[in-house]
């Protein structure tokens, strides 16, 4: 303990362990550290989530001691496939906010050492409430699109705006920047779906609250959807966009399956990349659908597969494709979309993903599935203009076909690529030395070393 008597602040960070969360909030918490070198963090969240995120002899930041939190689960609960997957969550919901209070006061015991700041994701609307009654600044960290921040935060002007009965493919034109997207395409809980049910109630509470904070600070930069980070601006005491998080983070990279060299095999431009994230495998018939186009096609394919190959793919198909298809349980994405060869990324939409896309300046095709992925979609596909919705959204073989072959072969797929190689040449400049991004992240250490509380 003794680090946490030498430290200048103590700084308490609470994470989300679903989903992508927790690892993004930590990649900033990183820079974070090293920008504060004499600042301790506590990095709050659950023990089954802390035990993924950190790695076995965590030291290389030992200024960030993970913390574990009650996760609400009832004695003897066991995580199995037949569970339905929203109960871990809604348990945890249901645990929140006491469960991070009891850690935070259990953590001022044992290091002696009170609270100068609270760092949280940003769907923990509490934040306010707890830094007020520890009467320090709260930062809301924000994981996900702006234009998904903006949509949750807006939850009850789109549903003034949006009847019930409205179609689905009503264009949400009254409002700026968003005349391409459709209701479809908002997340779930905004204006259809399960009002009540937990994570919607959690993200609409979220908005509400979120101009309480000292500083909302977001993974993504400037020149990307400005109309959008300019409203959001004008909504927040501070909203600062400090990524993308991928471009600013030096940890070595993991190619245990050989990735990089079998691509180094293949023509530019010409390879598939495939990945659905860590969270979400696709159903077995739209599997199948995909596995026979690309057994049927010519295209080179390198696909991070994370479920059991054994079980889930057709009986032979990696043995049929291994010619010139590749199925890894695990691939260093990053560095794929980085390289030459690779052509298109098939992806589910989550954010982080997209940023990775950008930063590689690869097209998209997209299979979205929950939370903002429909939103980044039709973002990315109808405004920006260097990505593919499925038609029908789901894979079929045609709508899989249509869309690979239009960005491989043809001079629209040519013009995509163009786009998403300018937002590429945009992300780096942000990052760049006085880059935007750079300049915002300085503002926000600033907010968290040396901002006082304002109630």
């Amino acid at each position: 303990m003794e680090k946490y008597k030498k430290a200048s602040k103590h700084i308490a960070v609470l994470a989300f362990p679903f989903g992508t969360h927790a690892a993004p909030l930590l990649s900033i918490i990183r820079r974070l550290s090293e920008a504060s070198p004499a600042s301790m963090f506590s990095f709050l969240c659950t023990e089954r989530s802390n035990s993924s995120t950190f790695p076995k002899g965590h030291q290389k930041h030992d200024s960030i001691k993970p913390s574990n939190v009650w996760d609400g689960l009832p004695e003897g609960y066991t995580h199995c496939l037949k569970r339905n997957p929203h109960e871990p969550v809604d348990y945890f919901l249901k645990a929140v906010p006491q469960n991070f209070k009891d850690a935070v006061e259990a953590l001022v015991a044992e290091t002696g050492r009170p609270i100068d700041c609270l760092i949280t994701d940003a769907f923990y609307y509490f934040g306010a409430d707890i830094a007020d009654e520890l009467k320090v600044p709260w930062v809301a960290l924000w994981t996900a699109s702006p234009r998904a921040l903006f949509s949750h935060a807006e939850t009850e002007f789109f549903r003034r705006h949006v009847g019930i009965n409205d179609p689905l493919d009503k264009p949400l034109d009254f409002l700026q920047g968003f005349a391409s997207i459709r209701v479809a395409d908002l997340p779930d809980g905004v204006v259809r779906g399960n009002f009540d049910a937990s994570v919607p109630v959690l993200l609409n509470k979220m908005g509400l609250t979120l101009p309480r904070a000292a500083a909302v600070a977001a993974n993504s930069y400037e020149d990307l959807d400005n109309a959008v980070v300019n409203m959001l601006k004008s909504r927040y005491k501070m909203f600062l966009n400090v990524g993308p998080s991928n471009l600013m983070s030096s940890s070595p990279f993991d190619d245990r399956h050989g990735c990089l060299d079998w691509l180094e095999r293949h023509q530019p431009l010409s390879v598939v990349y495939i990945s659905f994230g860590s969270v979400i495998t696709p159903p077995p018939h739209e599997i199948e659908a995909l596995t026979q186009v690309l057994e049927e096609s010519n295209f080179p394919f390198l696909w991070s597969f994370r479920g059991d190959v054994e079980k889930q793919l057709p009986p032979g198909f990696p043995k049929r494709t291994s010619s010139k298809g590749k199925l890894v349980p695990w691939a260093p994405q990053q560095k794929i979309l980085e390289h030459p060869s690779v052509g298109v990324f098939v992806s589910h939409g989550g954010w982080n993903s997209i940023l990775e896309s950008i930063s590689g300046g690869v097209p998209m095709v997209f299979r979205p599935f929950f939370g903002d992925q429909k939103l980044n979609t039709r973002t990315v596909e109808a405004i920006w203009g260097f990505g593919l919705g499925l038609e029908g959204g789901t894979l079929t073989k045609e709508a899989i076909t249509n869309a690979l072959n239009f960005i491989l072969s043809t001079e629209e797929g040519k013009k995509m690529r163009q786009k998403v190689g300018v937002q590429k040449e945009l992300a780096y400049k942000a990052v760049q030395p006085n880059g935007s991004s750079i300049e915002n992240f300085k503002t926000l250490v600033g907010v968290i070393t040396c901002h006082h509380y304002l109630p």
